[in-house]
């Protein structure tokens, strides 16, 4: 008896399920034709956006930042698409999607405000990709601004991700805006040494230097008297790119140049003085 039962209910399930797949299989079927189809479609929507960008030389920043925003619309449709399929109402969809984007809205309000900062970023252009800039701690090279996020490649190659929001609302360096840069060096001289000598020696190296501009006209001011040295400060401009090089290059240079005409370049040194108590050693 028990096993004419449990044939019995095996039976009903097995009828219900067909039921089931001739009710439902259709309409998962063409979901899911729809879902791959879709993603195909929105992936060569992507790359002709990317090609058409490329082609009419749009500013990167701006090109990364549509191509997402495309693809997350395109998504969003995609998605509607599917749950309309599914059979779905569009009122009633339409009805959970405004609910749960106001309760998604308040729990994402930090990844708003992060896209109000990349349109910000993006209209008011503070930096672009490629520029090099100094920004919530981290120095280096713009690699992308995306929809909520810039990404900056460190100079040691690391990339730092940094919200949009913080970008748009602190100070940010960018040491790319500008064609040119003053190259700041500095110097030390023995005390005693001639100050005319020594600046016509560091001008003499500057001006072999094809990188350096003419003008502003390099400069040589004495600055400061040290504990151990006369301390000299060196201006030039340069070229944003050639601002490294420039400095390393004549760096060495002047330091051969001092040794050269026999310039001491000290280091720090004490003079002590020991006095003895009247009739001690």
């Amino acid at each position: 008896m028990d096993y004419d039962l449990n044939i019995d209910n095996l039976s009903i399930i097995k009828e219900k399920a067909i039921d089931l797949a001739f009710q439902f299989g259709p309409s998962l079927l063409k979901a899911l034709i729809l879902l791959l189809v879709g993603r195909y479609v929105i992936r060569l929507l992507i790359r002709l956006m990317s090609a058409a960008l490329e082609k009419y030389e749009i500013d990167p920043s701006l090109s990364t930042f549509f191509k997402s925003f495309l693809n997350a619309i395109l998504w969003v449709l995609l998605l509607i698409s599917v749950a309309t399929t599914l059979g779905m109402e569009m009122t009633s969809f339409v009805a959970i999607l405004g609910a749960a984007g106001l309760a998604i809205g308040l729990a994402l309000q930090g990844s708003l405000s992060n896209f109000a900062g990349g349109v910000l970023i993006l209209v008011f252009k503070p930096f672009r990709v490629g520029d090099s800039v100094e920004a919530q701690g981290t120095i280096g090279e713009v690699e992308s601004i995306d929809i909520l996020y810039t990404k900056v490649r460190n100079f040691d190659n690391k990339v730092v991700t940094i919200p949009n929001g913080a970008l748009a609302n602190n100070p940010i360096i960018n040491y790319s805006q500008k064609p040119t840069r003053r190259v700041d060096m500095a110097v030390g001289v023995a005390y005693g040494t001639d100050l005319k000598k020594v600046r016509k020696v560091i001008l003499d190296v500057l001006k072999k230097d094809e990188r350096i501009h003419d003008d502003p006209n390099p400069v040589v001011y004495f600055t400061n008297f040290g504990d151990s040295s006369l301390d000299l400060t060196i201006r030039c401009w340069a070229d944003s790119a050639d601002l490294w090089p420039v400095y390393w290059d004549n760096m060495e240079a002047i330091k051969e140049a001092l040794e050269a005409h026999d310039i001491e370049v000290p280091f720090p040194q004490r003079d002590i003085h020991h006095y003895y108590p009247e009739g001690k050693k």
